[in-house]
């Protein structure tokens, strides 16, 4: 019994420690998660691509669930995409091999805009992950309560896996 303790206990440190929120060049990671603005909710997935140490580029969609109940929503103003490049700097502040916080910027049908996220890997393949979105520049500056979705303030939340 003493044994099968030891073991477990090794193999979940081992996991822990092989966590790695960031490791340069080739590294891919896919998250998914919830999306939340003023007036609505979604769901968000992205997918980042490591092309150096401390450099990655990426995409990322939000789709809006619900809204119509508010304001009648058409589909082009339910949907967002963005191309989207990320400065992870996990590194650079020296934080564990596990977590990673990384700014960027985005361009999207609806704006161009910054970002501020941080993820942590629990395992060498799972994490989560929080981002922090804002519009920068926007296409038009009159819009319809529709077209405010994707055009503010917004926090992406969920889990962060490795590829």
């Amino acid at each position: 019994m003493k044994n099968l303790v030891f073991a477990v206990v090794t193999i979940l440190c081992a996991t822990v420690g092989f966590g790695q929120a960031y490791d340069g060049a080739g590294d891919m990671k896919f998250q998914i998660g919830i999306n939340a603005q003023t007036n609505g909710t979604g769901i968000t997935g992205s997918l980042d691509y490591g092309i150096g140490q401390n450099f990655s580029i990426g995409a990322t969609s939000t789709y809006m669930l619900g809204v119509n109940e508010l304001i009648n929503v058409p589909f082009v103003d339910k949907f967002d995409i963005k191309a989207r490049v990320n400065a992870n700097l996990g590194d650079v502040f020296q934080l564990a091999d596990n977590a990673d916080i990384y700014p960027g910027l985005n361009l999207s049908m609806k704006n161009f805009g910054g970002h501020l996220g941080g993820r942590y890997f629990f395992t060498d393949g799972f994490g989560v992950f929080v981002e922090f979105y804002t519009p920068i520049a926007k296409y038009n500056d009159e819009l319809t309560p529709s077209e405010e979705f994707h055009n503010q303030f917004a926090i992406n939340l969920g889990a962060s896996f490795n590829f």
